[in-house]
């Protein structure tokens, strides 16, 4: 079986990534579910740090500039922590990754693209944050460098806004 392609259409252009669907089925089946959903479309990028992340996927985005963006989830609620041996995927730069709270058990639908090598986010290092990969840039990983050097406001949030005009699976 060949895992799925993402294709992000933002308004800095495409990228798309492999999802790890064959090594990480729950935190892949959730995106997949949320994309193919439409739950993505017309969102933004709600924090971006160059040099770190750019992150996405907060239903309160849908206005960039709302004060409760980069609070919210899924309709449906967290999904359960995946830790499977087999899947020691470092965050390292172009690889998507799971956000949390924190807490076990708190990712939803909120996730970020690392641009550069977070090893302490690894979910099999030591440390409290542990933040399970889940896919990986494929091709175009020049337009997440674009979106991660926008310019940002209070908060890390892009100025201009970054939206996420569609989210596609290709299987």
């Amino acid at each position: 079986m060949s895992n799925p392609t993402a294709v992000f259409e933002t308004s800095h252009g495409t990228f798309k990534a492999e999802i790890f669907e064959d090594k990480m089925p729950k935190t892949a089946g959730n995106f997949i579910q949320l994309a193919e959903d439409g739950f993505y479309d017309g969102l933004h990028f709600h924090r971006v740090i160059k040099g770190f992340m750019c992150q996405f996927g907060c239903p309160h985005s849908k206005d960039p500039s709302s004060p409760r963006a980069g609070t919210g989830g899924p309709p449906h609620g967290t999904i359960e922590d995946e830790h499977p041996e087999d899947a020691k995927f470092s965050n390292e730069p172009g690889t998507l990754s799971m956000a949390n709270t924190g807490r076990p058990n708190s990712g939803g639908s909120q996730f970020f693209i690392n641009t550069v090598h977070n090893t302490y986010l690894d979910w099999f290092s030591p440390g409290p944050s542990k933040h399970p990969v889940f896919g990986k840039v494929s091709e175009g990983m020049d337009v997440v460098q674009k979106i991660e050097t926008t310019p940002t406001a209070r908060g890390d949030r892009p100025e201009p806004p970054v939206q996420m005009v569609r989210v596609t699976i290709e299987r």
